[in-house]
């Protein structure tokens, strides 16, 4: 059965596609904009993480209590799911119509975008996916990608999860990276250091590891190139045929 809460919090995340606002039988009339109180939270979320957002901090920014925020975005878990599909909204491209590797890149290049703009997205597990349609937009470009290059129907939940997965991880990662300063980098080569001095047979003890060559030049851009080069196997191993005429 659908809860009264359950219920405005879909009417509040389909908004936009059209659902009508839930609105207060009694009190002072809305005075706030939840759009406007999502981009609130998305903003402290980009700087501070997910652990700096509270419907206190968020009414905090408009001059209201944590109370005044309940209806407009319920509970404190409401609260996040409505920031996660906002955030997640689905940038403007063209699906490369030369291969399916194109294709994939295409979409695997701008949720990464998205999921670096919005480092704490990857924070969230796929247990708490918000169900909302910004979310099953980029769900829905992916699976539209497979039908035009006839990828079979069984290979397509573990293709997805591969992509999708692949997509989060390096995201995370490139943004651990960007939020490293000089200290921590110091730190990071000190011990590299230490280890080859105190280990000095450690290329004789990992051969195959230690002897990977770097996928770019500079590190910080490695995440990003190891997007690409996953989603690469991953259109190869579909063997996709050419696009529908």
């Amino acid at each position: 059965m659908v809860t009264n809460d359950e219920d405005a919090h879909v009417r509040r995340l389909w908004r936009h596609r059209g659902t009508t606002l839930p609105t207060p039988r009694r009190g002072p009339r809305q005075q706030l904009d939840l759009d406007d109180i999502l981009d609130a939270g998305i903003a402290i979320a980009d700087v501070d993480g997910l652990v700096a957002v509270s419907t206190r901090a968020v009414a905090a920014r408009f001059g209201k209590t944590a109370m005044a925020l309940y209806p407009y975005v319920g509970t404190k878990e409401n609260l996040l799911a409505l920031m996660q599909d906002h955030a997640s909204a689905l940038p403007t491209w063209e699906n490369p119509a030369t291969s399916l590797a194109d294709a994939l890149r295409a979409w695997a290049e701008a949720l990464f975008g998205v999921c670096l703009a919005h480092p704490w997205l990857t924070e969230r597990s796929w247990s708490q996916a918000s169900q909302g349609p910004n979310e099953q937009d980029w769900l829905e470009r992916l699976l539209e990608i497979f039908d035009a290059w006839d990828v079979p129907a069984e290979a397509r939940p573990p293709a997805l999860t591969m992509l999708y997965a692949t997509v989060r991880a390096t995201a995370a990662t490139a943004a651990a990276y960007d939020r490293l300063d000089g200290r921590e980098i110091t730190e990071w080569t000190r011990h590299a250091r230490a280890t080859a001095a105190h280990v000095p047979d450690l290329g004789t003890r990992y051969p195959l590891s230690t002897g990977l060559a770097p996928l770019t030049p500079e590190w910080r851009d490695n995440p990003r190139a190891a997007l690409l080069g996953a989603v690469r196997l991953v259109a190869a191993a579909l063997g996709a045929t050419d696009p529908h005429p």
